[in-house]
């Protein structure tokens, strides 16, 4: 532990119980705690911070009753261990006993003697720096983290007086490490709650004329080049705590300029006191190497002091390799979320990220950088491009409406503004930010080549004229690659890392040749159809032609399942069995052999077919359903609590394609009437849509089926390098990307490496908010327009949401909020309200009564499903999840594109 100066001439000098804030530049973390060791910083680097000393962790050890590391071992697991701690953090404890362990520690706290010696120390430091009113601050080993501020999770108290109060403000800080708010942030964060421990800073009071706290990042839009200021008269603790209104100031962050101020009354501040403050706020950011949230007071001679300065850990990271200095980047960048199109809201793991990029097109337009560990494009280059925003207003809405309605206010920013092309350098653009994959491997060439895709066009015209021919095709491809990714045995590691490497290259184009012409065709007849029925069908009547769609592999997939689950459920044995148990222990029964035997039998068969496929599966790192399956398990389940016979996903999904024939036979009514020919023609383009766009699934399936073979070999090496000490465990190699695996195949260790990384995975596997339009400046566009429209628009219904119309028709049902599909179930007819949805998720759309989903847009994966299932859909609907609630009666009106209650 790293040694701190002690206050000199006090008591306790020499102890390291006591230690003056301007000593505390080179102390640790351990010692001092994150908000002492901000403000030691600060004072030691010459900022106008307060006088004040810092009682050290030691003084809390001392004070720490002996029954204390058993409460928190209790709250560290559900045994109570160490290891199981630095696994689960607590949080596999229900939160009433977690928050009666949290009472228990708060109390025990509370009532333990404060040693003499420290009693002693922080009388006498107390007394040196003069008395007279103090703040007493909790200042915790687990606070100011890069990745966590903890900010409010313990208790300061202001304008303490004399010796004993100061001593009792320390007491009730220890124990307000053990609030319920404190404990749960704690297992949230996944930080051991028995080596968890408190500092106190104790500093003088600043008598405030004016006070409050800056931001050098904007919170709101994630603007890291604008400073944000709030202020109000007095002291700074009725902002923090929300007792006032305060004012609000935006400022360029580089030259000071006030981009907005208060508009009712006089301002708490005026004349230059903002620009002073947003230097002082620069410098503190310089320093600390962070954007920072700064709390400030102004004395009554027009003095600025530092009071707190702790890290913005909210900010979503920036695209590229950008500083999060005041300088505003030479030329902006905008960055579209592509995981978000594709239905995937949580991060995707390094090697994941590392094999979308190689399978990218790198002579194409685009540029990749991954912020946050999720995919996004560069739309700039497009954007400065008069033909090319053309083209994003037309796809935008069909990918995601709600980057389609803030994406012509992002036009209009002159920073991306249309450029003409200089003649010779079209082309030479150079690549800015961080690789998509995060390593160093080449992408594969000839993947998505030009020739491939010119290629597809004869087979398309083979599809429309042989489409039974076409089927057959493409689902005869499985076996061809099944034989293309087999690898002899016994093999070693550094032949299964060249094959999972190698694998993409030598599969990918004949993926594209079998399977892409079939539905591409099948796009192009709807296409054809809806302009042949222009004038004569309305816009949205074509849409039912599209439910219940045969030869959709992902549709046939459930469907399976689903005839799993009527196999379990005529079994007594196994229907009281999946009734009874949990998912994780079904799952347990299964890889020991020991589920009825219809279960084990039918599970082994669904997933010898279907195995390969999972929850988020286009990220290589992601278990399979063979290696983890009690996300099905979950399903079955599920599916056996459909009681009324009309609800079945076989009879619904019959119902669906029976209503899209009836459709077509309709609007082949309605061509005819204008004439014969016309009517021929659209029975031809609606057949072929009918017996072809159903294979849209299929080159994504194939696509999945080479990664699940990536992911086993990329497994076993794992488990190798977890036997040499390389990695902790097999799973951390999907912390690595190829070029490290064989640095870690000769012996390297990468343990700190993989552990730094996942902790960068478990924080944005928390975060619930992803910006699907991002500036390199850090802006989150949505954020920033609705920031700009709030003050003009009119307040939302209270009894309504919008989003876009996905599917056609109305539903009521009760809400049934899910984050995550994995372990969750939908009673028959609940409303599936759900963040964005992948083709994981799609066997809780079987029961489902209708989605309502927060990104996507009429195409994106839920909207197509929710069609071909025959469910109202409503997409793009803002904080769907957090406005609605599990329980909740709402109606959602899929033509319309509402949700009420």
């Amino acid at each position: 532990m790293a040694s701190v100066t002690p206050v000199h001439g006090q008591g306790g000098a020499g102890t390291g119980l006591v230690a003056d804030l301007k000593d505390l530049a080179a102390a640790s973390l351990a010692t001092v705690g994150g908000k002492a060791l901000n403000l030691g910083r600060l004072a030691a680097a010459g900022f106008p911070v307060p006088r004040g000393f810092c009682l050290t962790t030691d003084a809390y050890r001392l004070a720490v009753p002996e029954e204390m590391d058993a409460i928190a071992a209790r709250l560290g697991g559900m045994n109570g261990f160490d290891q199981e701690e630095q696994h689960d953090g607590g949080r596999g404890l229900p939160d009433e006993e977690r928050n009666q362990l949290a009472r228990s520690a708060r109390e025990t706290m509370a009532a333990a003697p404060i040693p003499p010696e420290v009693e002693a120390a922080i009388t006498d430091a107390y007394t040196a720096m003069g008395g007279g009113p103090v703040a007493v601050r909790s200042s915790a080993t687990s606070e100011d983290l890069p990745f966590a501020s903890f900010a409010g999770q313990q208790d300061s108290f202001m304008d303490v007086v004399g010796p004993d109060a100061v001593v009792q403000a320390v007491r009730n800080c220890w124990a307000s490490l053990w609030t319920d708010r404190a404990v749960a942030y704690r297992a949230a964060n996944r930080i051991s709650q028995r080596e968890v421990s408190l500092a106190v800073v104790i500093q003088r009071m600043v008598p405030a004329v004016t006070a409050g706290v800056l931001f050098t990042a904007n919170p709101v839009t994630g603007t890291r080049t604008q400073t944000v200021i709030n202020a109000s008269a007095g002291p700074g603790q009725a902002v923090v705590s929300g007792a006032v209104n305060p004012d609000h100031f935006v400022l360029d962050s580089a030259s000071g300029q006030v981009l907005q101020r208060p508009q009712d009354g006089g301002p708490a501040l005026t004349d230059a006191k903002p620009r002073e403050l947003v230097s002082l706020g620069n410098a503190a950011q310089k320093l600390l190497a962070a954007p920072q949230d700064v709390e400030w007071v102004i004395d009554g001679g027009g003095k600025a002091w530092l009071t707190q300065s702790r890290p913005i850990t909210t900010l979503y990271p920036l695209p590229g390799e950008a500083t999060p200095g005041p300088a505003a980047d030479a030329q902006t960048h905008a960055y579209l979320c592509a995981t978000l199109l594709q239905g995937l809201t949580r991060p995707i793991t390094p090697m994941g990220l590392s094999v979308l990029g190689i399978m990218r097109n790198t002579k194409g337009p685009w540029k990749y950088a991954s912020p946050g560990l999720r995919l996004y494009v560069d739309l700039t280059p497009v954007m400065r491009n008069k033909y090319g925003r053309r083209w994003l207003l037309r796809m935008l809405p069909l990918a995601d409406g709600r980057s389609a309605a803030v994406f012509p206010a992002l036009l209009e920013d002159p920073r991306f503004s249309v450029v003409r092309s200089t003649p010779g350098r079209r082309g030479r653009t150079r690549r800015r930010g961080a690789p998509a994959a995060g390593g160093k491997t080449k992408p594969v060439a000839g993947i998505s080549s030009l020739w491939t895709i010119v290629a597809l066009f004869p087979a398309m015209a083979r599809a429309v004229l042989r489409p039974e021919a076409e089927l057959r095709r493409a689902r005869r491809y499985k076996k061809q690659l099944e034989t293309l990714l087999k690898l002899a045995e016994p093999a070693t590691p550094e032949q299964r890392l060249q094959h999972a490497e190698g694998v993409l290259g030598s599969t990918v184009d004949g993926i594209i040749e079998s399977s892409l012409p079939g539905p591409s065709a099948g796009y192009v007849m709807l296409a054809a159809a809806r302009r042949l029925l222009r004038g004569i069908a309305r816009p949205r009547e074509l849409e039912a032609v599209l439910r219940g769609l045969p030869h959709n592999v992902t549709t046939e997939m459930d469907l399976e399942l689903w005839r799993l689950a009527v196999g379990v459920g005529q079994d007594p044995d196994a229907r009281y069995m999946f009734m009874e148990l949990r998912p994780d222990q079904l799952a347990a029964r299964y890889r020991a052999g020991t589920l009825p035997r219809i279960a084990q039998e039918s599970l082994r068969g669904f997933l010898a077919r279907y195995g390969h496929r999972a929850v988020a599966e286009i990220d290589l790192g992601v278990p399979r359903w063979a290696e983890e399956p009690d996300h099905l398990l979950g399903m079955v389940t599920n599916y056996l609590r459909v009681q009324d016979p009309e609800q079945a996903p076989d009879r619904q999904f019959a119902r669906a394609a029976d209503h899209a024939d009836e459709r077509v036979r309709e609007l082949v009514g309605k061509a005819t009437a204008r004439s014969r020919l016309r009517g021929q023609l659209v029975a031809l383009c609606l057949r072929r849509v009918r017996q072809l766009s159903g294979l849209r699934e299929l080159p994504k399936f194939y696509i999945v089926l080479v990664m699940a073979e990536m992911h086993r070999q990329l497994d076993a090496i794992g488990g190798e390098l977890a036997k040499t000490g390389s990695i902790a465990a097999a799973g951390d190699v999907f912390f690595l990307d190829f070029d490290e695996l064989r640095v870690a195949l000769r012996g390297a260790d990468l343990r700190k490496l993989v552990a730094d990384r996942r902790r960068m995975y478990d924080v944005e596997l928390r975060r619930r908010h992803v910006p699907r339009l991002l500036l390199s400046d850090g802006t989150d566009v949505e954020a920033a327009v609705a920031a700009r429209t709030a003050a003009l628009s009119q307040a939302a219904a209270v009894d309504r949401l919008t989003g876009t119309p996905a599917s056609a028709g109305t539903a009521t049902g009760r809400a049934r909020v899910i984050l995550d599909p994995v372990g969750a179930h939908v009673e028959p007819g609940e409303i599936l309200v759900a963040p964005s949805t992948d083709p994981g998720w799609t066997p809780l759309f079987m029961t489902a009564g209708a989605l309502v989903m927060e990104m996507g847009g009429v195409i994106s994966h839920g909207a197509v499903v929710a069609r071909e299932y025959g469910i109202p859909a409503v997409v793009g609907v803002a904080d769907a999840t957090t406005q609605l609630r599990d329980g909740q009666v709402v109606t959602v009106d899929g033509a319309t594109g509402t949700v009420t209650w």
